[in-house]
């Protein structure tokens, strides 16, 4: 077995929550509350974001030019296709992309994206794969799971989503990040593989929790402030 099949594994539960959390089967059914797709499109716009500046950090870390050159890549793919599953929520709820990008990250989303950026400055380059991994690699699995249970077809309100990630592009983005993790994990040291776990286990909690935060529409807690006597 290999080690991201391992950290597969370990995962298990959390990768069954997500497959039957309430945003996701809603996404199978076609049936979801505008303002919760809202949320995450507002959430998901920053923290795409926030995951190019990480794999610009991935970049900085790289001593491989194969490695420079995917993590470059990956920029353009989020820039320039991700864009697509937002757009078809975006035609679902009737409001424009433009409208929902440039809003405060929700708790949620705003402690996921530290999570990485920890991890990106403190570890090394499979620190960092692994804080990243669980998100392409949960996506595809979501698309593949929602593909095989509700067979949606072209009427579907969300079948370009559902088609988007589980297609070929994704597996091929998943299985990359999972090889070079499986390398570079044959060379790390006991500690840093604890660190990689870690960084992993927290990636998948936190991708459990985007899919609440956006359901329940979270906010950051309102309240004035109690001025000093």
């Amino acid at each position: 077995m290999s080690f991201t099949e391992q950290l597969r594994q370990e995962n298990h539960d959390i990768f069954e929550r997500i497959f039957h959390h309430s945003f996701v089967e809603g996404i199978g059914k076609g049936r979801l509350p505008s303002e919760s797709i809202a949320h995450y499109i507002k959430a998901d716009y920053e923290y795409l974001n926030a995951f190019m500046h990480i794999y610009g950090i991935a970049i900085s870390k790289s001593t491989e030019r194969e490695d420079i050159q995917y993590f470059n890549e990956q920029v353009n793919f989020v820039l320039h296709s991700e864009v697509h599953p937002h757009h078809n929520l975006c035609e679902y709820i009737g409001i424009r992309y433009e409208d929902l990008q440039g809003y405060p990250l929700p708790p949620t989303a705003d402690h996921y994206v530290k999570h990485m950026m920890y991890h990106a400055q403190m570890g090394g380059l499979g620190e960092i794969i692994a804080a990243l991994l669980p998100c392409p690699w949960t996506y595809l699995e979501i698309g593949r799971y929602l593909m095989e249970e509700y067979e949606p077809d072209k009427d579907h309100p969300f079948y370009p989503w559902i088609k988007f990630y589980a297609e070929s592009e994704m597996q091929i983005l998943t299985d990359h990040l999972r090889s070079r993790l499986d390398h570079l994990a044959e060379q790390a040291s006991e500690k840093e593989l604890n660190r990689i776990r870690d960084a992993f286990r927290k990636s998948c909690q936190l991708e459990l929790a985007f899919w609440e935060m956006a359901y329940t529409c979270e906010e950051w807690p309102e309240g004035k402030a109690v001025e000093a006597k």
